[in-house]
């Protein structure tokens, strides 16, 4: 049952850092999941850093938002790759 909280967590939070990064029109579902689960990996490693602890296997707002800023630096890292610069 973790997973599939994990999904959909990831999903939301890959959906709201593809509009605050203007990629909501290139990106489908799919992707939002995506990013939004590499985001949670990504922004688990940097909260842990800072003694945070938040995890999208059971839902709750600190893991939302960690998985939101992880998608939200990756978006950020695609951006830089693919033009050179940050939206």
């Amino acid at each position: 049952m973790g997973w599939i909280i994990a999904l959909i967590v990831g999903g939301i939070a890959g959906w709201l850092a593809s509009l605050v990064m203007n990629r909501d029109a290139s990106m489908g579902i799919l992707w939002n999941i995506v990013v939004g689960c590499v985001g949670s990996v990504i922004g688990n490693l940097i909260a842990n850093q800072f003694g945070i602890a938040g995890s999208v296997k059971e839902f709750s707002i600190v893991g939302l938002l960690v998985a939101f800023l992880g998608a939200v630096v990756l978006l950020a890292i695609v951006n830089l790759v693919q033009r050179g610069r940050v939206r």
